[in-house]
């Protein structure tokens, strides 16, 4: 008999039995008659009790001795994947030799904790500041640039970064208030139009100082120029400048200056600047650096990419085929909206979406059929998603949460 002890505890193996697997570790250790060779294999070896220590889980041994015994390799539910597999690999033992069944339930368990781990990791990533205090260490102004960045970065640092982090919010609305009442007839007036230039103008500096204030003292440029967040404040702030280089352009010709208002109408430049203009919205995706919810939201987005993409193929799946549907029983009515495909595709849209506007509606019989086959569709392919959506956010939700509480 084969005397090993794992962990303190002793099992005996045949030779023989431990022979009949020459590539396993114990059937190396029953084959070699070498006894170097045989002490390479374990951690020690008793003289006096002929017992080769290997240091070891001797619970996961349980599985590997039945294995020797039987054949077979066992995988129990309570098992750690991650311990199980390292166990066997030093063992030199196959998965091939579990039965199917435990195979693949083994396997399935494996996928899940390894995407559970690597989402762990991002959100870890997605929590983790930009900058933390030793990377401001040896650096020049290394302190003041630190305590600048919590200031601006860290609303949770101090009263003061907390006011900042308010202020930066209500500059937010204030902007997208004024983008919105600068449409309103009543206010493209003189006086208005001036009101809501000098607003956004102060809105624009109290953005570019804030980003300015956040270059400046972010202690690694790269991942500054990286980070999501940052990105969209400089989207925010680019309108703004943008618009004034266009509206400069050609200062020498004074008689630009004077027809400006009249060019900007029929011109291209015109279309541009309203172009511009219209990307001051963006400026509502900074609330999602403050906002818990937003943050949530962004990174469920990001990791359910595959199920929102599929979700889509679906939909434009159901449009191409109701619409044809639609088509092919209503093109014969007279005064019908059904004249092609594609001008049945609007109405497949809005049934799917079970938005139903009523613009577009079938007249026969086997049109309305069709309409609730395709309204039915779009009820069962809404719900598919949202539990997945729901769950993955509410957990990421109080994870960030959890995260900020701690803070």
């Amino acid at each position: 008999l084969l005397n090993i002890n794992v962990g303190g505890r002793l099992f005996q193996i045949a030779y023989k039995v431990a022979a009949q697997y020459p590539i396993t570790r114990l059937g190396k250790l029953a084959l070699y008659t070498d006894p170097t060779k045989k002490l390479q294999l374990c951690d020690d070896y008793s003289v006096q009790k002929n017992e080769y220590f290997f240091d070891r889980d001797p619970s996961i041994f349980h599985y590997i001795f039945h294995f020797y015994c039987s054949g077979v390799l066992w995988i129990m539910d309570e098992v750690c994947p991650s311990n199980f597999v390292e166990e066997t690999e030093y063992w030199g033992i196959h998965l091939k030799y579990s039965q199917r069944c435990c195979r693949i339930l083994f396997e399935e368990k494996q996928d899940e904790l390894s995407e559970y781990l690597k989402i762990q990791k991002e959100l870890e990533a997605e929590l983790e500041p930009l900058a933390s205090t030793e990377q401001f260490e040896g650096k020049f102004l290394g302190r003041f640039r630190k305590m600048i960045w919590n200031l601006i970065e860290d609303p949770y640092s101090s009263v003061a970064a907390k006011i900042i982090a308010v202020m930066s919010s209500f500059f937010v609305l204030i902007s997208i208030t004024g983008m919105t009442l600068s449409t309103v007839e009543e206010m493209k007036h003189k006086t208005g139009k001036m009101w809501m230039e000098q607003l956004e103008m102060i809105c624009a500096i109290f953005f570019t100082s804030e980003y300015l204030m956040r270059l400046i003292s972010s202690s690694s440029l790269k991942n500054f120029l990286r980070a999501a967040f940052n990105a969209v404040d400089l989207v925010a702030i680019l309108p703004f400048y943008i618009q004034i280089l266009f509206e400069n352009l050609d200062e020498g010709d004074m008689l630009y200056h004077e027809e400006l208002h009249q060019v900007e109408n029929v011109s291209k430049l015109g279309k541009v600047l309203k172009l511009i203009k219209l990307m001051r919205i963006f400026r509502i995706l900074k609330l999602a650096r403050h906002s818990t919810g937003l943050r949530a939201f962004s990174f469920t987005m990001r990791q359910c990419y595959q199920q929102v993409c599929c979700l889509l193929l679906f939909i434009a799946m159901g449009v191409f085929t109701f619409s044809a549907l639609m088509h092919s029983v209503e093109h014969d009515v007279p005064g019908t909206d059904f004249t092609s495909i594609p001008c049945a595709w609007w109405w497949a849209a809005v049934s799917l979406s079970t938005v139903g506007y009523g613009d577009t509606v079938p007249d026969t019989v086997l049109g309305r059929m069709v309409a609730f086959g395709c309204i039915s569709f779009g009820i069962i392919l809404n719900g598919m998603p949202i539990s997945i959506l729901f769950n993955k956010f509410s957990d990421y939700y109080a994870k960030l949460k959890a995260h900020e509480n701690e803070t």
